[in-house]
C-alpha cells in the first residue's frame, strides 16, 4: 500500500478496458439489473483509440447480446461476399480451394468491419443503459482487500516526472472499488498478468502463445475494389523463418485493410517482423492491389493464439479475466471478438446472480464453468491442435494435419492427436545468434513500403515525454550486457515501432535506448524479450495510439 491518501468510490462491478468484453460485459450487467453500479474504465483518449483488429466478425457474439444490433444502427454493413485463400511464392501465387477446407472456416454470414467503431458503437449502448464509462482513465495498480482479494483498481495517476517522483501538478488517481472487478486489458494486460501471477492462474495449463499483428487501412484505385472480398496468404515471404500470413479485406469507400501476422515462436533473432510486412506489399499479387493507391493508417497490437490449452484459470478471489485477457481467439479462423462479448456476456450473467444473492469478492465459477463448457469451450476445442501442429511440423504438413484434425473434431467430435502441447514459451523459443545468419531486408520505397517511424505517424501516436517510461527494464544492464552478445539485443527489430535502439557512438560503448513515445501499446516486448527483462506498463491514460477505423 501506498502512504498517500486516494478519494475512492464504490460501485457494483468495476471494469477495465473498453474493447469487446468489457463493453459486453457493461451492457449485459444494465440490461439484467438497470440499478446495478457499473464503471467502466478505458485507458485510451476515447472507447476505440487503442482498438486494433482484423477483421472479420462472426455477429453470434452480438447476435447474443444485442438481438436488434442492426436495427440499432451497429455499424456492421459489409457482408464478406467473397472468401479466398492463397500459397505465395515470390513470384507468384496458387489459389487453395474452399471445398475441402472445414465447415468452420467459412467466412459466410461474418462481416469486415473496424472493430474501433463497433466498440464506439457498443459504448453509446453502454452509456444508454446507465453505464458510467470514463476514457482517459489509465489503471495502474490493483487494489486488494485485507484477505488478499481484489477490491478494485487505481486509475487517472497523472503528473509524475520522469524519475517517477511528484511532479507539480500531480494527480494521485482514484481508487474504484467493487464487489467486482473485470478486467478486460486485451493481450497481455499489465494488471492481468500481475493477477495470473499472483493467483497462479497459469498453473496447470500450456504457456500462451502469441503473434504479431500489423496492419494498414489503404485507399484503392476504385477500379481494383471489391467490397466484401476477404483474402488470407500464406507462405512467402516468411517461407520457414517464421509462422504466420496474411489478411487482405474490402470494406466500404474504396478501402482495404492490409495486414501480415508473424508468430512470436520464430527461432531467428535476426528476424523483422515489421520488415517481413513491408516486404510482403511488393508481391505481385498485392503490389497490383495497392497501385495508385495510399495509406491512411497503420497499427500493431499482439494476438493471443495459444488458444484451449493455454487459458488460464479465468477467476480469482474479486476477479473475472475477460476476452483476451484469458486468450480466446480462434487460430485458424482469425476470430476472437465474437468469443470477447461472449466472455463478457457470461461474466456479467455470474456477477448478477452473485449480486443478487449477496455475494462479493468471491470467485464467479460459474463464469468459469460457462467459458469452458459453453460456446467459447466449443468454438476453441475443435480447433485446439492447429497451432502446436504447426509451430512442430511446419506449414505445408500442418495444412493437411491440422486440416484432418478440424474435420474429425467437426464431424466426430474427436481429436486422434488428443490435445498437444505447446512447450516453450515464445521468449524460450528465440535461439542464440551464432544458430542464425542475419536477414537482408530490401530499404522501403517510400511508395507501397514504409520506414517504421513513418509509418508510426500514421497510427497517431502520443504519449506525454514529461511522464516516466511505461516500459520498465527489471535490470538496465541486460539490453547491452546479454541480449546483445547472444541475440543482437532482438528489441531493435520485433517492436514494430522502432521503440528500442542500440546506439553505437564512436569511441563509446553501446547505449540501450527507450523511445517510449512511439510505443503503440502492442506488448510484442513483454512477450518476446527472450532474457524477460522488459516489463509493460500503463502509460498515463489517454496516451498511446489514436486509430481511426482500426
Amino acid at each position: 500500500m501506498t502512504d498517500m491518501q486516494r478519494e475512492s468510490m464504490e460501485y457494483d462491478v468495476v471494469i477495465v478496458g473498453g474493447g469487446p468484453a468489457g463493453l459486453s460485459a457493461a451492457i449485459r450487467l444494465k440490461q439484467l439489473d438497470a440499478d446495478l453500479q457499473v464503471v467502466l474504465l478505458e485507458k485510451g483518449s476515447e472507447v476505440g483509440a487503442h482498438i486494433l483488429s482484423g477483421a472479420v466478425l462472426d455477429p453470434c457474439g452480438l447476435d447474443a447480446l444485442i438481438p436488434d444490433w442492426k436495427e440499432k444502427g451497429a455499424p456492421i454493413t459489409v457482408p464478406v461476399r467473397e472468401d479466398n485463400f492463397y500459397m505465395l511464392g515470390e513470384a507468384g501465387q496458387v489459389r487453395v480451394p474452399n471445398w475441402p477446407m472445414p465447415k468452420l472456416m467459412n467466412n459466410h454470414g461474418n462481416y469486415i468491419v473496424s472493430m474501433g467503431n463497433v466498440c464506439r458503437w457498443m459504448a453509446e449502448q453502454a452509456e444508454a443503459l446507465g453505464v458510467e464509462i470514463f476514457p482517459g482513465m489509465a489503471c495502474s495498480e490493483i487494489v486488494y482487500g485485507e484477505n488478499g482479494e481484489v477490491r478494485g483498481v487505481v486509475a487517472g495517476e497523472f503528473g509524475k516526472n520522469p524519475d517517477g517522483t511528484k511532479g507539480d501538478g500531480y494527480e494521485p488517481g482514484m481508487e474504484l472499488l467493487g464487489k467486482y472487478v473485470f478486467l478486460g486489458e486485451g493481450v497481455r494486460g499489465s494488471l492481468s498478468k500481475e493477477v495470473i501471477g499472483k493467483f497462479n492462474l497459469s498453473d496447470g495449463h500450456e504457456p500462451q502463445k502469441y503473434g504479431l499483428g500489423m496492419k494498414e487501412i489503404w485507399e484503392i484505385d476504385p477500379a481494383k475494389h471489391r467490397e466484401g472480398t476477404v483474402t488470407h496468404t500464406m507462405g512467402w515471404p516468411l517461407g520457414s523463418n517464421a509462422g504466420g500470413g496474411s489478411f487482405i479485406y474490402h470494406l466500404e469507400n474504396n478501402q482495404v485493410y492490409v495486414g501480415f501476422v508473424v508468430h512470436l515462436n520464430y527461432k531467428n533473432p535476426y528476424l523483422y517482423p515489421y520488415m517481413e510486412f513491408q516486404r510482403f506489399k511488393h508481391h505481385p499479387m498485392v503490389a497490383e492491389l495497392l497501385k495508385g493507391g495510399k495509406r491512411v493508417a497503420y497499427g500493431a497490437r499482439a494476438i493471443s493464439e495459444g488458444g484451449y490449452q493455454s487459458m488460464p484459470k479465468m477467476v480469482a478471489p474479486g476477479v473475472a479475466l475477460l476476452g483476451c485477457s484469458v486468450g480466446m481467439v480462434n487460430v485458424p479462423r482469425i476470430k476472437g471478438n465474437h468469443n470477447a462479448m461472449l466472455s463478457g456476456k457470461a461474466a456479467a450473467e455470474a456477477a448478477h446472480e452473485a449480486i443478487k444473492a449477496g455475494r462479493a469478492s468471491d470467485e464467479l465459477i460459474a463464469y468459469e464453468t460457462d467459458v469452458r463448457d459453453g460456446a467459447i469451450g466449443k468454438d476453441l476445442k475443435k480447433v485446439r491442435n492447429v497451432k502446436p501442429l504447426w509451430s512442430k511440423y511446419g506449414l505445408t504438413a500442418s495444412l493437411a494435419l491440422g486440416g484432418f484434425d478440424m474435420w474429425t473434431n467437426e464431424l466426430l467430435g474427436l481429436s486422434l492427436f488428443g490435445t498437444q502441447k505447446h512447450g516453450k514459451n515464445d521468449a524460450e523459443a528465440t535461439e542464440k545468434v551464432y544458430s542464425h545468419k542475419p536477414i537482408d531486408y530490401p530499404k522501403p520505397d517510400g511508395t507501397l513500403s514504409f520506414d517504421r517511424l513513418t509509418n508510426v505517424s500514421f497510427s497517431f501516436t502520443n504519449h506525454e515525454e514529461s511522464q516516466p517510461a511505461h516500459l520498465k527494464l527489471k535490470n538496465p544492464e541486460v539490453p547491452i550486457a546479454e541480449n546483445l552478445p547472444k541475440f543482437d539485443e532482438p528489441a531493435q527489430r520485433y517492436c514494430p515501432a522502432g521503440v528500442y535502439e542500440v546506439v553505437r557512438e564512436e569511441g563509446k560503448e553501446p547505449r540501450f535506448v527507450i523511445n517510449f513515445q512511439n510505443c503503440v501499446h502492442c506488448k510484442t516486448c513483454d512477450i518476446k524479450d527472450p532474457s524477460q527483462n522488459i516489463h509493460w506498463t500503463v502509460p498515463q491514460g489517454g496516451d498511446g495510439p489514436n486509430y481511426p477505423n482500426m
